[in-house]
């Protein structure tokens, strides 16, 4: 008895799995066109990423020459401050020096008179 309670269990399982398998839709294609529509699939995703791969890689080179322009703008325009900064600086201890050599040479003079 139990054993053909186990091998109508068993019958059951197969019908119940037999019967819930889909078939795949017929497409009318054979095996070989099956394989060259993933080959052409295949090449035509390799090259979308490649493509998508060198316009990431444009963009980055872009963005870091423009980066690149940027900080030397900066770069330049700081050193043109500078160099301001040097003439001003200059231009003020000129002064000072001048100054500071007539008081001197007003001094030697007016001790001369006395």
């Amino acid at each position: 008895m139990n054993k053909l309670l186990v091998a109508l269990g068993l019958a059951a399982t197969v019908a119940m799995v037999g019967c819930s398998k889909e078939k795949a839709p017929e497409t009318g294609a054979t095996a070989g066109e099956h394989l060259e529509n993933a080959a052409s699939q295949a090449t035509q995703d390799i090259q979308n990423a490649a493509d998508h791969a060198a316009s990431e890689t444009q963009a980055a080179a872009d963005t870091a020459a423009a980066k690149i322009d940027a900080a030397t703008d900066e770069a330049a325009a700081k050193t043109e401050a500078a160099a301001h900064d040097v003439k001003e600086a200059t231009k003020d201890a000129t002064a000072n020096a001048a100054a500071a050599v007539e008081k001197g040479a007003a001094d030697v003079k007016e001790k001369a008179q006395q």
